[in-house]
């Protein structure tokens, strides 16, 4: 099978025009110090038959393979996708859809992003929500660095359950500008400590994160009156939508601006990605939003049509004035998850989302029952924090040579929590599967 569909002809013909003798001479220019110009030391050509098959025995070596069962989420959540879901997105006029630069010639891709927006805003409570960004990371970020820019202060208060590899995406941005980060403690009850921010002045943000990184739900409505009397916007973020099928959505308890990882909406794990950065605000800071809104309009001849209201950022217009240079939109993604929310319906996901807090509950507390500590009081979603027996380390590397992934060591996003794992139960959890856990864990 050839993947080059240039003959010997084409190419010595397109060489002629330019002017070259040969592919090579196209790189001439490069020093040759600063490439490899080795041959590739690649193995024979395969059959298509033979390459199936061995893709077929490298899958089947991977830990990932469907014989594992995985009680891990920690902001990559395993959720039953629909097959409708697949089969939609993965037609050829979606997948091949590009970012409408020219945007009202490409009304279908308009309103798949419009019908994201409406969706996405009435999930997380907001008045409007733009297009999508990368990943929950940094879209948390944008919205911090969004209320710097409204309030010219300085400084955000973001809380340590914040998940500890958005944090390090907030360093990252946040450390070549000289803005200082306020780190809020964690609460005895695996909560924020919403007390740290009476004493905080001079703030941009309070960033807090619900369900947290340890699936505790977040007392929102009073995080959101301590912002507010700190003149700070009050930023909720997420990491598992899901939750707010059942759960208050952030606008209706006070927050200002929501940002999260849409990855629960019917996108696949994929080894860490894609993800789907979701963000929206109130109607206030619209003009403050990085990235792309996309608004319903009707023509001179009445007709309804869709137009790109707003795009802050847009490198080859601003370029150093931008709102942002690096929210462009997963548009493939976002359209995948207007369509996971639009199968369901809120009745489904309100329905899906008791189906996820009943079975992490479960598991909760069987292994409660099988003497393990539940560390934390507060209510979680569908990830809690176990603290097993002082040395489960070599147990865990049992289980794991038994295919059971028993949930994410915390020690090293917390010191203070060796023995501390963080467990997951989404509606693919089994009862067997929980049982049998429960069952090895007290070997």
């Amino acid at each position: 099978m050839r993947y080059l569909p240039h003959t010997d002809e084409e190419i010595s013909e397109m060489l002629g025009v330019v002017g070259a003798e040969s592919l090579d001479d196209l790189f001439s220019t490069v020093p040759t110090n600063c490439c490899c110009r080795l041959p590739i030391d690649l193995p024979e050509a395969l059959s298509e038959w033979d390459l199936n098959r061995h893709m077929d025995e490298l899958s089947g070596n991977m830990a990932v393979s469907p014989d594992y069962k995985v009680f891990m989420g920690a902001g990559s959540y395993d959720h039953f996708i629909p097959a409708s879901n697949t089969y939609v997105r993965s037609r050829s006029e979606f997948v091949t859809s590009y970012t409408p630069y020219q945007p009202e010639m490409s009304q279908g891709t308009l309103q798949g992003i419009y019908e994201y927006q409406t969706l996405a805003a009435r999930l997380m409570g907001m008045d409007v929500a733009t297009a999508s960004h990368y990943d929950g990371a940094t879209a948390l970020t944008e919205a911090l660095l969004m209320a710097i820019r409204k309030t010219r202060k300085q400084k955000v208060a973001v809380s340590r359950l914040v998940h500890p590899l958005h944090r390090e995406v907030i360093k990252t941005y946040f450390g070549p500008t000289g803005f200082e980060i306020i780190e809020l403690p964690a609460g005895p009850d695996g909560r924020t400590d919403l007390s740290a921010i009476d004493g905080l002045d001079d703030i941009a943000a309070v960033a807090i994160q619900s369900p947290n990184f340890f699936g505790c739900i977040e007392d929102l409505k009073i995080a959101a009156e301590k912002a507010g009397a700190q003149k700070a916007l009050f930023i909720t973020s997420f990491t598992e939508a899901i939750a707010y099928g059942l759960l208050k959505s952030p606008g209706s308890l006070g927050a200002e601006i929501v940002a999260g990882d849409g990855q629960s909406l019917g996108l696949p794990r994929s080894f860490g990605g894609p993800g789907l950065g979701m963000l929206g605000s109130k109607s206030k800071y619209v003009r403050s939003l990085p990235g792309r809104l996309v608004g319903r309009a009707t023509d001179v001849n009445g007709k309804d049509g869709f137009v790109l209201t707003l795009s802050t950022r847009e490198q080859h217009i601003r370029r150093e004035k931008a709102t942002s240079n690096i929210c462009s939109n997963n548009s493939l993604c976002a359209l995948s998850a207007a369509i996971y929310m639009a199968t369901l319906g809120g009745s489904g996901l309100r329905r899906l989302a008791e189906m996820n807090h009943q079975k992490a509950e479960y598991l909760k507390n069987e292994l409660k029952k099988a003497g393990m500590t539940i560390p934390f009081s507060a209510k979680t979603f569908n990830e809690f924090v176990v603290k097993f027996p002082d040395g489960f380390k070599s147990s865990y590397d049992r289980l794991l040579e038994k295919k059971i992934v028993a949930g994410l060591p915390l020690a090293s996003y917390y010191p203070e929590l060796a023995d501390h794992y963080l467990l997951c139960a989404t509606e693919t959890a089994s009862r067997e599967d929980m049982d049998m856990l429960v069952r090895e864990v007290t070997v």
